[in-house]
């Protein structure tokens, strides 16, 4: 069975998007059309634009998602998925995809996401880091224990595949977490460039503005299964999908459950659509058996 996947913020390159926009009509229909919703050339800054523009949350979030989803409905008969699945933003990227979004709605959606959190990186100091090569309890445990000091919040934010975690929090809570983990014997446990803390409490502002923007969207059923960040499981009830994405900026993004279900209910062959290779790297270690590819 196939699967496709769809990556989150951090995959983006200057140049992106450019080759297809060039060689197939109707990706660039779709470019344009996504000009207009916006109300600026965002081809111009993913074709031309520099790191630090693309870096722009406001830009960063809807390019990723227009590069993956024009990627995916550019495929013609290529894009055949038994299952879907997307890493953070790039769920809203799987719902289009998967037919349960509209284009144009999804990227409204991701763009009320981009400048929702980007409020909400502005109003509280947050950050976050990567941990490598400790058990989730053991940093489950860390960041519960931080928390309860009441320097700040530090929660689990990524569980990107095993040995792979990335915590969330308060600037204060995350360095301290750092610091404990690294005693608790953590290969590395380094802060991320990135302007807040994702996927944490420290979202709820952010959370609470897009999920007006979501009850007001159309969702539909989705012409196949559908697994969410927030519990790693497949879902088609529209409904389900929709509570599910309102929680997503505040919960934790379970990708290591997410593949292993998707694995377990038959996917043997991942394609990730858009840029970068980053899933394709996580897929394979949390299950060296499957067959991975980009297009």
């Amino acid at each position: 069975m196939k699967a496709f996947v769809f990556p989150g913020q951090g995959a983006q390159f200057t140049g992106m998007g450019k080759e297809l926009y060039e060689t197939n009509e109707k990706a660039r229909a779709l470019f344009e059309e996504a000009n207009e919703i916006l109300g600026f050339r965002i081809t111009d800054i993913m074709f031309e634009g520099t790191a630090d523009e693309l870096k722009q949350t406001r830009v960063t979030q809807p390019a990723v998602f227009l590069h993956s989803v024009i990627s995916a409905l550019c495929m013609g008969e290529a894009f055949q998925p038994d299952m879907v699945g997307g890493h953070s933003l790039g769920e809203f990227s799987a719902l289009v995809a998967a037919g349960a979004l509209k284009f144009a709605d999804g990227l409204r959606l991701v763009y009320a996401r981009a400048q929702a959190m980007q409020k909400a990186c502005e109003a509280a100091a947050g950050g976050m880091a990567a941990v490598l090569a400790l058990p989730d309890e053991t940093i489950e445990r860390v960041c519960a224990e931080v928390s309860a000091e009441g320097i700040g919040v530090v929660v689990p934010a990524n569980y990107n595949c095993p040995g792979q975690l990335v915590i969330s929090g308060n600037v204060d809570a995350v360095n301290r977490a750092c610091e404990l983990l690294k005693e608790a014997g953590a290969k590395r446990a380094l802060p991320l460039p990135v302007g807040g803390a994702f996927h944490s409490p420290l979202m709820q502002p952010a959370k609470d503005e897009l999920q007006a923007a979501i009850e007001q969207t159309e969702f539909s059923t989705p012409r196949c299964p559908i697994y969410q960040n927030v519990d790693g499981e497949a879902h088609t009830d529209a409904a389900e999908i929709k509570a599910n994405l309102i929680v997503q900026l505040t919960a934790s993004v379970r990708w290591t459950q997410e593949v292993e279900h998707m694995i377990e209910a038959g996917a043997t062959e991942f394609t990730e659509c858009g840029p970068g290779k980053a899933l394709q790297g996580m897929i394979t270690k949390i299950n060296r058996d499957v067959t991975v590819q980009g297009i």
